[in-house]
């Protein structure tokens, strides 16, 4: 199963932006990103692509729920929590 993960833009130069996924910044591609992105925005990154701008009255639901899914106590979120910590 492949989990897309919640990020904040930072920057964007060009058809890239850094993205801080709590805490952990990384670069991603914005070729799939179903509207244009600022910084400030939030997108949904599946393997290094932006595929969903969060549009804004959905950012504050979104972000509940995957730290939700990050607290979990099952096979999923041991599985969110060992990308995340492999990536910092």
């Amino acid at each position: 199963m492949c989990l897309g993960v919640v990020g904040q833009i930072v920057q964007v130069d060009g058809m890239v932006a850094l993205v801080d996924f709590w805490g952990v910044k990384k670069r991603i591609r914005l070729d799939l990103v179903d509207e244009p992105v600022q910084p400030g925005d939030y997108v949904l990154n599946h393997v290094g692509f932006a595929i969903k701008r969060i549009p804004d009255e959905e950012v504050a639901a979104t972000l509940a729920f995957y730290e939700e899914l990050i607290q979990a106590e099952d096979l999923m979120a041991q599985d969110v929590r060992t990308d995340l910590q492999a990536a910092g």
